[in-house]
């Protein structure tokens, strides 16, 4: 894989005007948008069988989670789960609002700007969307989607680091490279999470090499130093990045994943581009910077350009145009 390093990776600058970036909605997949203007209609059928559509060996995911961001969901779904009793894929969807609502209630801000009444509200909207993902694991023991949703709710709940470990691992027992679930964990074992840096690289670095070659699961080392750098203050947070350990890094994980004539473009192939591209502008690493911008065909995801900027589109534009792309 040393040929993508160098003169075995051939690009060329930009010399005309740059298609305009636009932000992805619903992962640019057309089921994903039905199924959210079927949410935001109250229609369980066309939510259900959108669903259904998609296996869980599938990966489910994606859509639970456009289902859970839809406003008003919590005013219906409940009805949903009333009448179908013995199903687990409203108690899904049940679980996935009640996480979403929860953070809502939260916020983004930091912990100590959060007031007790909104901690309050969103634990107990975490503490109801667990009910509902173990009913839903119960009655569907092979399903990865009430694992994958548990992890986020433990977050929130702070369950500790051995229950959300063992979370974790319930889901890659089902799917050993589920995207959605090692990035949550990466989240777990991160520093502002009670992890560390170490752990937080060490997963990183392990989980892509034990992935096959082209998985997108190197992403989690580009964000492993994105979230480093960003817990640094000015001054120490370039100097992170501009290590030549840094670059070493990000090139071994894009070799494996965005670079590899293999890579998986599956639906988080827009996000694992964008880590990549802000990854490498971050370590002043132009051509592999370069590279990632082109794969990622002028579609800016929200993550990781929010970490930079509260518009992505501007952030993704001004790293852009920093590496000469």
């Amino acid at each position: 894989m040393a040929l993508l390093r160098g003169a075995g990776l051939s690009l060329k600058r930009w010399t005309g005007r740059a298609p305009a970036p636009q932000l992805q909605q619903d992962f640019g997949d057309p089921a994903v948008t039905r199924i959210r203007e079927a949410a935001e209609a109250a229609d369980w059928a066309g939510v259900r069988d959108g669903l259904r559509a998609h296996p869980e060996d599938g990966d489910r995911s994606w859509l639970l989670w456009t289902v859970g961001d839809t406003a008003g969901v919590e005013r219906w779904i409940r009805d949903a789960v009333a009448a179908e009793p013995g199903s687990a894929l409203p108690l899904l969807v049940a679980g996935a609002r009640s996480i979403s609502w929860g953070w809502e209630a939260r916020t983004r801000a930091r912990a100590a700007d959060v007031t007790r009444e909104q901690f309050e509200v969103f634990h107990e909207r975490l503490r109801r969307a667990e009910e509902w993902l173990y009913r839903a694991a119960e009655l569907e023991p092979s399903w990865v989607s009430p694992w994958h949703f548990l992890q986020v709710s433990g977050r929130g709940l702070e369950v500790g680091p051995v229950l959300a470990r063992r979370r974790f691992e319930a889901v890659v027992r089902r799917d050993p490279y589920h995207l959605r679930a090692h990035q949550q964990q990466l989240q777990q074992v991160c520093k502002k999470w009670g992890g560390s840096h170490e752990e937080m690289h060490d997963f990183a670095r392990r989980s892509m090499l034990a992935a096959p070659e082209g998985s997108p699961l190197g992403q989690l080392v580009a964000v492993a130093h994105i979230e480093h750098w960003t817990s640094l203050g000015d001054g120490p947070d370039w100097q992170y990045m501009r290590r030549p350990e840094t670059a070493a890094s990000l090139w071994e994980a894009a070799e494996r994943s965005v670079l590899h004539p293999d890579a998986e473009r599956g639906r988080g192939w827009a996000q694992v581009c964008n880590s990549f591209a802000l990854a490498f502008s971050l370590a002043g690493e132009q051509e592999p910077a370069r590279r990632c911008f082109e794969l990622t065909q002028n579609t800016v995801t929200e993550f990781p350009w929010n970490y930079v900027n509260a518009d992505p589109v501007t952030a993704y534009r001004r790293h852009r145009s920093s590496v000469g792309a």
